[in-house]
């Protein structure tokens, strides 16, 4: 066979020779041209605005033109969620601890711990969610201090519901007060179970002494959600109101608190 004439360089094209266009050999095989792909998606990070970042602002509006009226419970905790997780969709997030907990008073009441079991919620988060709680219930104790108790038993009531109904166990409280009514001291006296907490009438009426109290109210929750007081309940006040009155401390009440209200033994005449 004769060997074909062969080419040194591109000036040294051979006579017979001709530049032909290069063809993708794809097009020999399958019967049609392939279509060009199409053009890969880039990354929400790249492509611009999140999806969210609109409905951020019209929420932003709604409060700002209407006020807290104008949005559900779960919307006024995505309007904080915005400050606290800023590079995600909080909506979820929002729903998620309503359903979880209950209410919006419930997702502050609720412990750090179970906070952070809702998916998206961080222990920074969850610490943040506390730590706006505490102020909460900062404010409404400065409502009652220096104030008489009694004339501001709205402002009493409001004020232990926040601190105590969501609260997971038993929690015994007493309000000291001074000879005027006015508020000494807001102290925890013990902490117990699910349904029971030790109470010493001794340890009660001694520490009134210690703070020159000359009245006080008990506060106890029920984590139940139901405030109706038990007969233990009603026995255990009555105990305490004798060893006080022998020292002439007078117990004005032992109020209950449930998630969704509270009793006073005095107002049904159980004391």
């Amino acid at each position: 066979m004769a060997k074909r004439p062969v080419a040194t360089s591109s000036d040294d094209k051979l006579p017979f020779e001709t530049e032909e266009p290069v063809v993708d050999e794809r097009s020999f095989f399958g019967g049609r041209p392939q279509k060009p792909s199409a053009p890969t998606a880039l990354p929400a990070s790249l492509s611009g605005p999140e999806h969210y970042h609109g409905h951020r602002e019209r929420l932003r509006d709604r409060f700002r033109e209407l006020g807290d009226t104008a949005l559900a419970d779960y919307e006024i905790l995505e309007l904080l969620l915005f400050r606290l997780i800023p590079r995600r969709d909080t909506k979820p997030i929002a729903k998620a601890l309503i359903e979880r907990f209950g209410s919006l008073a419930g997702v502050f009441g609720a412990p750090a711990a179970l906070l952070t079991e809702v998916k998206g919620v961080g222990e920074n988060v969850a610490l943040d969610l506390k730590l706006i709680a505490t102020v909460a219930h900062r404010t409404l104790k400065s409502e009652i201090r220096s104030k008489q108790v009694l004339s501001s038993w709205s402002s009493v009531i409001q004020y232990c519901h926040a601190a105590m109904a969501h609260e997971t166990r038993e929690q015994f409280r007493i309000l000291f007060l001074d000879k005027r009514n006015v508020l000494i001291a807001d102290e925890v006296q013990g902490r117990g179970t699910v349904d029971h907490t030790p109470v010493y009438p001794r340890e009660v009426v001694k520490r009134a002494l210690e703070l020159s109290a000359t009245a006080i109210i008990l506060v106890h929750n029920h984590p139940s959600g139901d405030p109706t007081p038990s007969r233990a309940d009603i026995d255990m006040t009555k105990v305490i109101i004798e060893a006080a009155k022998a020292l002439d401390i007078t117990v004005h009440d032992h109020i209950i608190i449930g998630k969704d209200g509270h009793v006073s033994l005095k107002g049904l005449k159980l004391i």
